[in-house]
């Protein structure tokens, strides 16, 4: 198979990974400086990378409306979650950045990966408009079901089954202690995890004890579903089921595992 640029297999660009001077990344420098160029869309296939899994330091729009969501998640906590909570991680993020010289024209990415080299407030912010910026695309009016293809597959083979897989997301988000995240990831072995993460950390991390590239993301701080199920964290994340994209899950899995 033809290996230029970022048309490379998984397994190719890990090994170069592990080789890049400025890779950091999760475990032994599993996204290295071939993916942030390509993140960059600095390399030949770069811009599919770019939009599928290169995050920007400023807030995206949404790409339906608040209301879109009903009844799983109320217009009003998407409203309030979108433009008061997400968008103060946003600013607050590029305050950060212009503290620390940060260079934004790079992906936000490249920063997770090396959190430990910032300051709190990076730590906070970063992580929490990364983890905002993927939740609004993984879920739409228009998700739930299952996912197919090769995705579809590799949680059948992972887990037993789909319905197993359920289970141990929806164990992973309502045992979070606090707030916090729960987590679909790759690993570097090329596996699905699942697991959780306090506050605003996420796996991409080098901090984070659950490490992975993140596909998947439930955001269970209570400000994500307080108005409308009050202290009903179970309820909160067994009704996510129905408004999941799968099919912008798949496209990030498939990305990962291409060639």
């Amino acid at each position: 198979m033809k290996k230029t640029g970022y048309n490379v297999s998984r397994r190719t660009f890990l090994n170069h990974s592990t080789k890049a001077t400025l890779a950091i990344g999760i475990g032994s420098s599993l996204i290295g400086s071939t993916f942030l160029s390509a993140c960059s869309g600095n390399s030949e296939g770069g811009e599919e990378i770019k939009n599928l899994l290169s995050t920007g330091f400023e807030q995206t729009p949404l790409a339906y409306a608040y209301e879109a969501l009903e009844p799983h998640i109320d217009a009003m906590t998407m409203e309030i979650h979108y433009t008061k909570h997400a968008a103060a991680y946003a600013k607050n993020l590029a305050d950060a950045a212009s503290e620390e010289g940060v260079d934004v024209s790079k992906p936000l990415e490249e920063v997770m990966m090396n959190i430990s080299k910032y300051s709190t407030k990076m730590r906070n912010n970063g992580g929490g408009h990364y983890n905002h910026e993927l939740f609004w695309k993984i879920m739409s009016p228009n998700g739930g079901g299952q996912p197919g293809g090769d995705l579809g597959q590799a949680i059948n083979g992972g887990f037993g089954s789909f319905e197993e897989f359920q289970k141990q997301f929806e164990d992973a988000a309502k045992g979070r202690f606090g707030s916090g995240w729960g987590w679909l990831v790759l690993d570097k072995n090329n596996l699905l995890k699942i697991g959780s993460t306090p506050n605003q950390d996420n796996p991409l991390m080098d901090i984070s004890e659950f490490q992975g590239i993140p596909l998947l993301g439930i955001d269970v701080w209570e400000h994500a579903y307080y108005l409308n199920y009050q202290n009903r964290r179970p309820d909160y994340v067994s009704a996510f089921w129905n408004i999941i994209n799968w099919s912008e899950v798949e496209k990030r899995y498939d990305t990962l595992m291409k060639g």
